[in-house]
C-alpha cells in the first residue's frame, strides 16, 4: 500500500463506531434485547456495541425476507435484472474497500494486506461471479416418452439463514450470499457477535445498490439466542453454516426439532501439507507452509495445521522452517510492514495458550514461539508457534486450534503419509508437494479432503468447489455447485 493510503488508514482507525442497530425489512432498528460491546484485539479498546437481537427481532426478520420472497419483488425478478443489482452491489463495496477492510480489522485483527484482498475485494469479485452466473444457468428437457413433456426447473428455495463466523467474515458471508441472493431468495444474515461491524456497512451498500427491503436482513447478537432462533424457525427453508462443529451439531439438532429445514455445515478442518523428499523446490513449500499455516495468525478454516514431512528431508526443512517463521513480523495489523496480526480476542488468545500446554504435556516438542507477546499494547498477539515430535493420538494432532500453532510429524513413505493424512474425523483441505505427477494423483484421490492442493496452499478461486468430508462437514461454498444448495428441482410430467 502507498504512503497516502497510509494515511487514510490512520484516519479510518481514528473514526468513531456509532452504536450498531439492526437491519430489517430495509430498515435499521434497536434490538429488544440488552447490547453487547465491541472490543479491539488490536489493543482491548472498546469500539462501539451491538443490538443484541431476541427472539422477536429473528421473527421480525425471517417474517419479512418471507413476505419480500412470496412478493416475488426479487424472487420473481428477471435473473437479467437481480444481476444488475448484484454487479451494482459489488462496485460499491469495492469503491469503500478500505473502509471495509479497516473496518474488519479494527473488529478481529486481521493484517490488513490480507484484509484488504480477502474481504471486500473478495466480496466484489464473489458477487460478479454468481451475478453473471445466474442468467446462464438453465433447466432441463428431461429424455421422456414422445406423448411426455418433462421438464426440470431450477427454482430458489425460499428464505435462507446464513450464520458466518468472526474469520472473514465478509469473504465468508459473500460465498452464501451472492448465490442465495442470485437465485432469488431472501436472506436473514447471522453475523458473529465478534465480527458483525463490515456486514453490517455492506448490507446498506446493498440498499443503495437496489436491494429490495427485505431481500436481506442482518440479525446480530448471540448465538445461543439469536442464532439459536433463527436455526429453530419454522419458516426458514434453509441454514448455511461456517463455524465450530459443536454449533453445527447443534443446527442439525434444530432443523430436527423443527421443520427439518435443510443444513449446510462448513466445519473447519485439520488440514495436513506433505511434503515429500522429491518436492520440486523446498524453499518454495517452506514459504508455503509459512502462508498456509500463519496468515491471519492461523485463524483460517483450512490452515495447514499439520506439516507431515518425509524422513529424509525433515531435518533440513525444519531448519529451513524455523528460520522462515521467526522472521515473520507480528504486531499492530494496521501498520506498515505487519505480517500478522492479532488473535481475535482475549478468550482465543487464553484457548490457544492452553493448547500450547496440553501439547508440552503429552510430550509434543516446542522448537519455536508458544508465547503470548505485546501485551503492553493491551492488544492479544501471539508467537507463531511450531511442534515436532507430535504423534497421532496427541490432540494437537486431532483437534483444531484455531490459532497460529502447526503440529509436524514425519513419514517413511506414501502410504505412511496417507495414513498420517486421514487419522483425524476431519477432512477439509489438504497439502501434497511432489515433483511426481502419479505420486499426486494418488494422494489426490486417498487424502480424503475436500480441496487438494498441489504444490502450493491456498489461492484456489471460485471456478473450484470448497467443501468438507468427514465432520468438516458438507455442501459446498465457491463455483456452479453452490447453487445446489439454495435452489431445489422442480420436475413437470406434461401429458401431449
Amino acid at each position: 500500500m502507498s504512503t497516502t493510503q497510509y494515511e487514510r488508514v490512520k484516519q479510518l482507525r481514528a473514526d468513531r463506531i456509532a452504536p450498531q442497530q439492526l437491519y430489517i425489512d430495509g430498515k435499521w432498528r434497536d434490538g429488544r434485547a440488552e447490547v453487547l460491546p465491541v472490543s479491539s484485539p488490536i489493543d482491548g479498546a472498546r469500539l462501539t456495541t451491538l443490538a443484541a437481537a431476541g427472539r422477536s427481532d429473528v421473527n421480525d426478520a425471517v417474517h419479512a425476507a418471507r413476505t419480500c420472497y412470496e412478493s416475488g419483488s426479487w424472487s420473481r425478478s428477471a435473473p437479467a435484472a437481480r444481476r444488475q443489482v448484484l454487479l451494482r452491489w459489488a462496485e460499491l463495496i469495492e469503491s469503500h474497500a478500505l473502509e471495509l477492510a479497516v473496518l474488519g480489522v479494527r473488529e478481529n485483527g486481521t493484517e490488513l494486506s490480507m484484509a484488504l484482498r480477502a474481504e471486500p475485494l473478495s466480496a466484489a469479485a464473489t458477487l460478479r461471479y454468481y451475478a453473471e452466473a445466474i442468467d446462464k444457468v438453465y433447466g432441463e428437457i428431461a429424455p421422456s416418452p414422445a406423448n411426455v413433456l418433462g421438464l426440470v426447473h431450477r427454482l430458489p428455495v425460499g428464505v435462507v439463514g446464513a450464520i458466518v463466523p468472526w474469520n472473514f467474515p465478509l469473504m465468508i458471508a459473500a460465498w452464501k450470499l451472492a448465490p442465495a441472493l442470485a437465485a432469488g431468495n431472501c436472506v436473514v444474515l447471522k453475523p458473529s457477535e465478534k465480527a458483525s461491524l463490515t456486514l453490517l456497512r455492506v448490507a446498506s451498500l446493498a440498499a443503495e445498490a437496489g436491494l429490495p427491503a427485505g431481500a436481506l436482513n442482518v440479525v446480530t447478537g448471540s448465538g445461543g439466542e439469536c442464532g439459536a432462533a433463527l436455526a429453530e424457525h419454522d419458516d426458514v427453508d434453509v441454514i448455511a453454516f461456517t463455524g465450530s462443529g459443536g454449533v453445527g451439531r447443534s443446527l442439525l439438532a434444530a432443523s430436527a426439532r423443527s421443520n427439518l429445514k435443510r443444513v449446510y455445515l462448513e466445519l473447519g478442518g485439520k488440514s495436513p501439507n506433505i511434503v515429500f523428499d522429491d518436492a520440486p523446490d523446498l524453499d518454495a513449500a517452506v514459504a508455503g507452509v509459512v502462508n498456509g499455516m500463519f496468515r491471519n495468525s492461523g485463524q483460517v478454516c483450512i490452515a495447514g495445521t499439520r506439516l507431515l514431512l518425509q524422513r529424509s528431508i525433515a531435518a533440513r526443512f525444519m531448519e529451513k522452517l524455523i528460520a522462515a517463521t521467526e522472521r515473520l513480523v507480528v504486531g499492530d495489523p494496521l501498520a506498515a510492514g505487519t505480517q500478522i496480526g492479532a488473535v481475535c480476542g482475549e478468550d482465543q488468545l487464553a484457548k490457544l495458550m492452553r493448547s500450547v500446554r496440553a501439547a508440552e504435556s503429552e510430550g509434543a516438542k516446542l522448537v519455536t514461539g508458544g508465547a503470548r507477546i505485546l501485551a503492553d499494547t493491551g492488544g492479544y498477539y501471539m508467537q507463531p508457534t511450531i511442534f515436532t515430535d507430535v504423534t497421532p493420538t496427541m490432540a494437537l494432532a486431532r483437534e483444531e486450534v484455531f490459532g497460529p500453532v502447526l503440529a509436524s510429524m514425519v513419514f517413511d513413505d506414501e502410504a505412511e503419509a496417507v495414513r498420517l493424512a486421514n487419522s483425524t474425523a476431519l477432512g477439509l483441505a489438504a497439502g501434497v508437494w511432489t515433483s511426481d505427477l502419479s505420486t499426486a494423483h494418488r494422494m489426490v484421490k486417498s487424502v480424503r479432503a475436500g480441496l487438494i492442493h498441489v504444490n502450493c496452499y491456498g489461492g484456489s478461486d471460485l471456478t473450484v468447489p470448497l467443501g468438507g468430508v468427514k465432520q468438516s462437514g458438507n455442501g459446498h461454498d465457491k463455483s456452479l455447485h453452490a447453487l445446489d444448495k439454495f435452489t431445489e428441482l422442480r420436475s413437470a410430467w406434461m401429458q401431449l
